[in-house]
């Protein structure tokens, strides 16, 4: 393809920034993230240096997803709201749902799931958005029922359940619909088994992780299952580690750890663009991010999987590296460290 392109510079605009944006879903859907935003990064660069808009939503969606994955606080937050203005003004020709979708992890990340309310039920309302997503996105049914129960719709749960069981009918021997639907059901019922029958089914890495860390909170719920909930719990810190998700690789560690279970291994947040790791290390940074947006040492701690004791342990040694007495001196500091040419403002 790059040597095709090579050879035709007239027309290597679109279809370099397409083909860019393509091997950059591919990569996302194999678990290599570092290359996912590497190549989303080119093809959003050649969109807008040929005039191509288009496909910036794309870019983004996919460098928020990764964002997610990887615990990068920065760039999620800058993403959000972007990303949420974009779908509810419909200027996501390709792909809304999946725009969507994104935008809400990213809201609930920063406030809740209430905070994602609107565009949660907006997509589970709209029969085109609802089917581009579940057809595109294998862990998309399950995140819409847990959102949808936390904000106590059960009808919009048992919708999503629905449309994901006719569209499995509908395409039998496509494995992650018909994983997705029956991960889907499973946690509508509080079905572990089921639950676990779609961990074992998913091709995809991260859902199947996903659909192992739901088996083992609903096993968790029963004390006769506690050894099935471990075993489950650990599958999805392992599964997590693939596609290289270490948020969610640790909350799951968290959960192992209420259940009395350490591991000697702890997942690491992804460097972030800029951050000077010969002084911050990544959770340090992550800390430091989440308090400059005005978080509390409890709301970053949910956040991050870690106490708020833990929050304050990190944060003494982050005022002595960056050499500042209080919250408001960090949140200075960060500020333009974010806004040097190094720092932390990537998504464009």
């Amino acid at each position: 393809m790059d040597r095709l392109l090579a050879t035709r510079p007239e027309a290597g605009g679109g279809l370099r920034a397409a083909s860019l944006l393509c091997a950059a879903d591919l990569a996302f859907a194999q678990g290599d993230t570092d290359t996912a935003v590497g190549l989303a990064r080119k093809g959003a660069d050649r969109a807008r240096r040929t005039g191509l808009h288009g496909f910036l939503p794309d870019a983004h969606t996919l460098l928020a997803l990764s964002a997610l994955r990887q615990g990068d606080m920065s760039e999620s937050m800058e993403l959000a709201n972007q990303l949420r203005d974009w779908a509810l003004l419909g200027r996501t020709a390709h792909r809304p749902g999946r725009c969507a979708w994104a935008a809400a992890q990213l809201l609930e990340l920063q406030g809740g799931t209430a905070s994602a309310a609107q565009l949660v039920v907006g997509i589970v309302m709209d029969d085109e958005l609802l089917r581009e997503l579940l057809a595109s996105q294998p862990a998309a049914a399950a995140w819409l029922v847990r959102a949808t129960r936390k904000l106590g719709d059960d009808a919009s749960a048992r919708r999503v359940v629905s449309e994901a069981a006719e569209l499995a009918g509908r395409n039998p021997g496509l494995r992650s619909v018909v994983a997705a639907a029956l991960h889907a059901g499973g946690l509508l019922e509080r079905d572990a088994e089921r639950v676990a029958a779609a961990a074992a089914a998913h091709p995809d890495a991260w859902a199947a992780a996903s659909a192992w860390e739901d088996a083992g909170k609903l096993f968790a719920a029963r004390a006769a299952d506690r050894e099935r909930a471990v075993e489950a719990l650990e599958s999805a810190v392992d599964g997590y580690s693939d596609p290289a998700a270490p948020r969610d690789a640790r909350r799951v560690v968290s959960r192992l750890r209420s259940l009395g279970v350490r591991r000697s291994h702890y997942p690491q947040y992804g460097a972030q663009d800029g951050v000077p790791t010969g002084s911050l290390t990544n959770t340090e940074a992550a800390v430091a991010e989440l308090v400059s947006q005005g978080f509390t040492n409890s709301q970053v701690g949910e956040r991050l999987f870690i106490s708020g004791h833990t929050v304050a342990f990190h944060l003494k040694k982050i005022f002595r590296k960056m050499n500042v007495a209080s919250r408001v001196e960090l949140t200075r500091a960060w500020s333009q460290f974010s806004n040097t040419p190094g720092g932390g403002s990537r998504a464009r």
